[in-house]
């Protein structure tokens, strides 16, 4: 198989490196450029910042010039992942859209935008339909597609099962890992041995974006969820996986067997399609009383399903349980790269050729 060339931008910040290990011998995409800021550009990937991940740098990437993040520059391929920091992405994404690239984000900066789909591809695949309307009413011959904040995705995917149900409202507190804070991310006086109960910006997008990831998409439009969310958020001593509490309120009355056995045997487009990244369970129900846990629950299948546990009623809502996902992955650039193989699916982006 001719696999499809892609790039990275933001390539040497922590989820610029896990977007790099996500990409390693992928079966649909060669990563073939690597685009950061001008202070790395012009150096060898393998010298343009520290590897942080408990795995090496591709032997095909560690010798690959770093370009300048900005189109033209080293002759960035067709599909580009980004990496970028809130603080610059929205320009940069947007030139790169402009200039014929398909932009697959984690950055912020562009997800509530109506015309931009933010794909989670169990829940929303039928989304990519904005990507036309996108492309005409802003005259770019790319187009940009975004995946939620790393805390949204895990509650979305919980609470995708219970739709069936009426979810009325969610109260959610999160319990979310140092390595969300990127690098050099929490300081470790505040971090050891204490929580924060402070996110900036984080209990926003995480009361926002699921009702968008959870609408319809009717005439061209995407018609957000009328469930009501809470969120509160905190940071505590875990190095990856986001731990998140969760009462919700439904509409119906189903039992606790109806509710467990609709989270266990939630699936979607991914895992019909077998899409090299779908996890074959992308949410899993643990029975143990003391599960989910992030040391013992976080990485499996490479960090892409998100585990749900201590199902019981809840006196003030209706159920309540815990959820837990790999914020750098299933929260990142696993949830990117996922995105892009949907689009392939579906015909937005070419597929690999077969030899």
């Amino acid at each position: 198989m001719q696999r499809i060339d892609v790039g990275v931008l933001g390539a040497t910040g922590m989820v610029g490196q896990q977007f790099i290990a996500q990409l390693a011998n992928h079966p649909w995409f060669r990563l073939t450029w690597v685009g950061a800021s001008e202070r790395s550009a012009g150096q060898a990937y393998r010298s343009a910042a520290p590897w942080r991940l408990p795995v090496s740098i591709p032997a095909a990437v560690a010798d690959l010039v770093v370009q300048e993040a900005r189109p033209g520059a080293g002759h960035p391929p067709e599909l580009l992942f980004s990496a970028m920091d809130a603080s610059v992405a929205g320009e940069i994404e947007e030139a790169f859209a402009r200039a014929g690239h398909f932009v697959v984000s984690n950055a912020r900066n562009h997800r509530m935008a109506e015309d931009v789909p933010l794909l989670v591809p169990e829940i929303n695949s039928d989304h990519l339909g904005l990507i036309d309307a996108q492309r005409k009413a802003r005259g770019w011959s790319g187009a940009l597609v975004t995946n939620p904040n790393c805390s949204t995705v895990v509650l979305s995917m919980a609470l995708a099962p219970l739709r069936q149900f009426g979810l009325k409202s969610v109260a959610v507190t999160t319990l979310q890992a140092l390595s969300g804070a990127g690098y050099p991310g929490v300081a470790s006086l505040d971090a050891i041995g204490n929580v924060v109960p402070f996110i900036s910006g984080e209990e926003a997008k995480i009361e926002s974006e699921p009702k968008k990831i959870l609408g319809r998409l009717e005439g061209g439009v995407v018609v957000p969820h009328p469930v009501v969310l809470s969120a509160s958020s905190t940071r505590v001593p875990v190095v990856n996986g986001h731990t998140e509490s969760v009462s919700v309120a439904l509409e119906q009355s189903p039992s606790l067997d109806e509710v467990r056995q609709a989270l266990g045997s939630f699936s979607g487009p991914p895992q019909a399609l077998k899409l090299p990244s779908a996890p074959p369970h992308p949410v899993l129900y643990l029975s143990e009383e003391n599960r989910p846990q992030p040391r013992l629950d976080v990485d499996r299948d490479g960090g892409m399903t998100v585990t749900v546990g201590r199902l019981r009623p809840c006196p003030i809502f209706g159920y309540k349980f815990f959820a837990l996902g790999h914020n750098t992955v299933r929260g990142a650039a696993g949830a990117a790269v996922l995105n892009a193989e949907q689009m392939v699916a579906q015909g937005v982006l070419s597929a690999p050729v077969r030899g």
